[in-house]
């Protein structure tokens, strides 16, 4: 019988969960989230199978990638939910987390006015959309709130050495806003943004702007949960943690996940047990122009 690593993984959680002195009976787990995953609607599809089999009551408090961190950091959390993998490693590694597992993945899209003033409908590259926005000096709305759409963002100015804090007010917008905002402020404003493509399918048919790019593999969007330490934190709700992390990451919890549909198209998908994408769900399900899964071993370290 061959033992997955997902196995060895509860095994380990359970261990955790029976050393770990139980400093309160309350069924309730705080869960530091990215605000896109609450903006596409995905929790309120899958929590309520979940606290209804475990009589857990997950609580999400949703802010942006880096505010959840600094949440989880400051002990007001029990499970960090995440897009950012490097400041979500950071922060095991800094030993606030106990363990750091992929979950889910999608991909952000680049989205904008029908008129497309930057010249971007036909390429693929998002380089080259941000390098046309930025000489064109067309008006691009950004989060600016350090959540993990916003630092995918700012890693692309970054490559292009487009310093847009300069630009700050003028052509280049930052709002501080959650996702649904800021696409609902792109849309007033006919500006481009960068969006996940979870929340762009919530309100795509509510507002006026385009999906102009997809399918560079730079923008893939890989999610990850963390459960937060009871060493450094000792009021942390381990053993209510640990069931919903085991939860997302069983059977049942990636098909909850990869059973989420919005206007007929999947939003998510799990990818806990694989390390990479499995079959052919990027190249058919996210459609024809998105990243080969061939290519998507770099990007899974």
């Amino acid at each position: 019988m061959k033992i997955g690593l997902l196995q060895l993984t509860f095994a380990g959680l359970g261990l955790l969960l029976a050393t770990t002195p139980v400093l309160s009976e309350s069924t309730n787990i705080r869960v530091a989230s990215a605000t896109t995953i609450e903006n596409s609607g995905l929790y309120d599809a899958i929590l309520p199978a979940f606290e209804k089999q475990s009589g857990i009551r997950v609580r999400i408090q949703s802010v942006g990638t880096g505010q959840a961190i600094r949440m989880a950091r400051s002990g007001d959390a029990d499970i960090l939910l995440g897009h950012h993998k490097p400041s979500e490693r950071q922060f095991v590694k800094d030993g606030f987390g106990v363990e750091r597992f992929d979950l889910m993945y999608n991909d952000f899209i680049l989205v904008g006015p029908h008129n497309d003033p930057a010249g971007i409908r036909h390429i693929d590259d998002i380089h080259e959309a941000f390098k046309r926005i930025a000489n064109s000096r067309s008006k691009f709305v950004s989060r600016a709130d350090d959540s993990g759409t916003h630092l995918k963002e700012q890693s692309i100015w970054q490559d292009l050495s487009i310093n847009v804090a300069k630009e700050s007010g003028s052509w280049y917008l930052e709002t501080g806003a959650n996702m649904s905002a800021a696409l609902n402020i792109a849309d007033g404003l006919s500006a481009y943004t960068l969006s996940d493509r979870g929340t762009w399918l919530k309100h795509a048919k509510r507002i006026n702007l385009e999906m102009l790019l997809t399918g560079d593999p730079y923008l893939f969007n890989q999610y990850g949960v963390v459960m937060v330490s009871a060493d450094v934190h000792p009021h942390t709700n381990t053993r209510a943690a640990t069931e919903f992390v085991q939860w997302l990451l069983s059977d049942s919890g990636q098909s909850a996940i990869n059973s989420y549909l919005i206007g007929g198209e999947q939003a998510f998908f799990a990818n806990a047990e694989f390390a990479e994408p499995q079959g052919d769900l990027w190249d058919t399900r996210l459609g024809q122009n998105h990243v080969p899964r061939s290519n998507l071993s770099n990007l899974l370290d």
